[in-house]
């Protein structure tokens, strides 16, 4: 396999920055371990490879930076990369490998997530618009098919890996968590306190919200089913 001129591409931001984005108590911790995670299976590919947080990122939006980014590498010299971030961990270096392998006959690889976007992209050079990137919708359940149209219109060559899961939201954890796929014992660790953090406050919430609406109406008829 000639990989001699692909380049793996980081985009994801530190622990700290992926805590105020992220909707959990323990996000730091995570985001520092998925951090470690992406990281050690890049390395295993044997590939090179960029790290972008969000001290190296340029633009005022995701498409903006992300864009960049890829440019970046490109200007490196290199002719082919491939982009993942720190949220999907069934994610493995075979995959990362694939992919590679798949971009010597195809100009874009796409490793699409369950939610509507990408947890990996390969692209050749020859194949990158600056100004079309600019204008995908982003971070949107309607990037795949917004990209898919792009690709079927320009006639390009496809390869898709297989769907996975990325962690935007507390069911994306629980997915993860039921799945029979292997992570690290100590990413099922944090996961399941996030889990069980996140159904904790809920459920403290709904106490503390019953309790008000049955001191407000204590005498006006039965209480709301709330927990019905």
């Amino acid at each position: 396999m000639n990989t001699n001129n692909t380049a793996i591409l980081i985009f994801a931001n530190s622990a700290q920055q992926e805590a105020f984005a992220k909707p959990f108590e323990s996000s730091a911790l995570l985001f520092d371990a998925l951090n470690r995670d992406i990281l050690k299976k890049v390395e295993r590919t044997g590939l090179p490879y960029y790290h972008v947080s969000e001290k190296e990122q340029i633009g005022n939006s995701f498409a903006q930076r992300f864009t960049n980014a890829i440019q970046s590498i490109y200007t490196k010299g290199y002719d082919r990369v491939i982009t993942v971030g720190n949220d999907t961990p069934h994610l493995n270096s075979g995959q990362i490998l694939k992919a590679a392998q798949q971009l010597e006959t195809n100009d874009i690889v796409l490793g699409p997530s369950l939610d509507g976007g990408f947890y990996l992209m390969g692209l050749k050079k020859s194949h990158f618009n600056a100004k079309t990137f600019l204008k995908l919708p982003w971070q949107t359940a309607g990037l795949s098919q917004s990209m898919y149209r792009l690709i079927a219109a320009n006639k390009t060559k496809l390869f898709t890996l297989e769907t996975l899961v990325d962690i935007d939201s507390i069911s994306d954890v629980n997915r993860i968590l039921q799945s029979k796929r292997h992570i690290s014992t100590l990413l099922r660790q944090l996961l399941l306190a996030v889990f069980s953090e996140k159904n904790t406050s809920f459920f403290r919430y709904q106490l503390s919200f019953q309790n008000s609406f049955l001191s407000l109406y204590y005498n006006k008829g039965s209480p709301l089913p709330l927990f019905s």
